[in-house]
């Protein structure tokens, strides 16, 4: 009876013995239920939130020291276990494990509200905070809020300045390697998605369904100053800075100012003319005004 009163509040997680009826059981079974109860002990320290354990490189902490062993191995950059698909190398082989999940397209996980679907768990959880519409991470140096910890890092990078992922082809540099990646995909002309409606092509899905919104008509994003409505609330941000006046980009040749960037290089194409009439060496900037210049009567 000694044995099963000490064994049943152990197996149920109840309540544990003291140290004197663990000497009492035989000693496999005293060995077994000691293991158990230190392993409960370690968990219920995570939630604790003490964490003594912590990285000297990046201050991370954690509950115990196998934990921060692993996470050292991050800044040693060894990544011994690669996706034999994509070539795409992780610290850990579970790392590698749950990537290897992408590759077999199964989704398992939607969401309730939109229907997106995800291969883990956890990434619908991370995927349902943005409908709480709760984003609890700012940015100090613009304000911009953000759901995630991880995005709001992700986002501090473009105030640095820092594009160390460049394209081979044209130049372009990005502060992300996905961002760059992503890009790319215009270089290829690989265009697979395509609008029911105009037949119009895209790189990517996404800026298919953005394109699809000017045919619906629908233009949710309206200007407080001037009334002007807009597609895409980026496109609205853009239009405000025109009532700003501030215009940072200037032309080397003429020094006139332009509120974004596209707009300096329309323009600069004025100060280039490369399309030529043979007959008087009138020169033009677009190719277009040469055809209309030829169609006159007095050239035929």
């Amino acid at each position: 009876m000694c044995l099963l009163t000490c064994l049943i509040p152990l197996i149920e997680g109840v309540t544990v013995c003291s140290t004197t009826a663990f000497h009492s059981l035989p000693l496999f079974v005293s060995l077994s239920l000691q293991d158990q109860h230190g392993a409960r002990s370690q968990h219920q320290l995570i939630h604790s939130g003490f964490k003594p354990y912590s990285c000297d490189l990046c201050g991370k902490s954690f509950t115990q020291a196998g934990s921060l062993k692993t996470h050292q191995l991050i800044h040693s950059g060894f990544k011994p276990y690669s996706c034999d698909l994509c070539g795409k190398s992780f610290t850990r082989s579970g790392h590698l494990k749950t990537h290897q999940i992408i590759h077999s397209g199964f989704k398992p996980y939607s969401c309730d509200l939109c229907g997106k679907s995800f291969t883990l768990a956890g990434s619908l959880k991370k995927h349902q905070l943005i409908h709480s519409g709760v984003k609890p991470y700012s940015c100090d140096i613009c304000g911009k809020s953000f759901t995630q910890a991880g995005s709001l890092k992700t986002h501090q990078i473009i105030h640095s300045g820092v594009k160390p992922y460049s394209c081979d082809l044209c130049g372009k540099s990005f502060t992300r390697a996905g961002h760059l990646k992503t890009h790319q995909l215009i270089h290829s002309g690989f265009k697979p998605y395509s609008c029911d409606l105009c037949g119009k092509s895209f790189t990517r899905a996404v800026h298919l369904k953005t394109h699809q919104l000017i045919h619906s008509g629908v233009k949710a994003y309206s200007c407080d100053l001037c009334g002007k409505s807009f597609t895409e609330s980026g496109h609205l941000k853009t239009h405000q800075l025109i009532h700003s006046g501030f215009k940072p980009y200037s032309c080397d040749l003429c020094g006139k100012s332009f509120t974004l960037a596209g707009s300096l290089k329309t323009h600069q194409i004025i100060h280039i003319k490369p399309y030529s009439c043979e007959l008087c060496g009138k020169s033009f900037t677009y190719r277009s005004k040469l055809t209309e210049l030829s169609s006159y009567p007095l050239w035929n």
